[in-house]
């Protein structure tokens, strides 16, 4: 089981507490923050039963006594079921949180949440938490009380285009052409299809290829949306720095990425970058910041492990 919010993180790492950390908490993510994917939304309304037993097991695992699902405010149909089912549960805490991007990453949902800073180069359980995708949960849940390994998860396959945008349980390895034509086919004028959110996916060269554990949605986009203004010269705006999530300065990040100074991009912290998208979503010079950024951290890492 890994984490399915997009990360696939190995979920029995987090399991994992080493005596030297002291964990209170356990946080379930239910804010899916990107645009268009409603996976995680539609898993919290039709199956809040058993996500609150895949709960229980954590914090049983765990030894905490305090768990918080944390769901944005957009969402009051999954909030009130979670309150009414845990209406008499006083270690399970429901919050409503404002909808905002990136609230989903771990680091901004425990500041969020506890006010609690995770350090840069830290996790969550530096600061005694630990934190679960609800549809990890659900994994959890059907692992331990039915001996199911994870064969199948939902996905949000959409697009404004679409006839008939759906979530769908789907087992992992199906074809992702055969979500679209389920869907009723890729629409004329279609530009690019992307695994994952607008934000944060990625474009997929053909469709001939399987859904993966970490694939929450299928986004189909037209050519209308797409469409991107011409590159320019950085203005030096300061636009990506005042959105970034991390406090870094992509403008930077991605200089030092096109110019292949990697040494000084890992000391301009470019590993700590969450690759939430917010920088080129904003920059009016429609500069190619994450694509850089991402580059830059595949190179970092792979000469970090030349060198282990």
């Amino acid at each position: 089981i890994v984490g399915l919010g997009g990360a696939t993180f190995p979920s029995h790492v987090k399991l994992q507490i080493k005596e030297d950390k002291k964990l209170d908490c356990l946080i379930i993510n239910g804010v899916e923050c990107e645009p268009y994917l409603t996976a995680d939304h539609r898993l919290m309304l039709e199956r809040a039963e058993e996500i609150l037993v895949g709960i229980r097991i954590l914090m049983h695992a765990l030894h905490v006594n305090r768990a918080i699902i944390g769901i944005e405010n957009n969402k009051k149909d999954a909030i009130e079921t979670f309150k009414k089912l845990t209406s008499e549960e006083a270690g399970i805490q429901i919050a409503a949180l404002k909808v905002k991007y990136p609230q989903g990453g771990e680091k901004q949902l425990v500041r969020a949440l506890l006010k609690r800073e995770v350090p840069k180069n830290g996790l969550p359980l530096d600061v005694g938490v630990v934190v679960h995708n609800v549809g990890t949960v659900f994994a959890i849940y059907q692992a331990v009380q039915h001996n199911q390994p994870l064969l199948e998860r939902v996905v949000t396959v959409t697009g404004k285009k679409l006839e008939q945008p759906s979530n769908f349980w789907v087992k992992i390895g199906t074809p992702i052409k055969d979500l679209i034509e389920a869907v009723g086919g890729v629409p004329e004028n279609t530009r690019k299809i992307v695994s994952g959110g607008p934000m944060m996916g990625k474009a997929l060269k053909n469709v001939d290829v399987p859904v993966t554990k970490g694939t929450s949605g299928i986004l189909v986009i037209s050519e209308d949306e797409a469409s991107r203004g011409a590159p320019k010269n950085c203005i030096r705006c300061g636009e990506c720095v005042d959105v970034c999530p991390m406090g870094l300065e992509p403008h930077l990040l991605m200089n030092l990425s096109e110019k292949g100074m990697y040494e000084k991009a890992v000391r301009e912290d470019i590993l700590t970058c969450i690759e939430c998208g917010s920088c080129s979503y904003v920059c009016p010079s429609h500069r190619p910041l994450l694509d850089y950024i991402r580059f830059g951290k595949s190179i970092v890492k792979q000469l970090e492990t030349k060198t282990a």
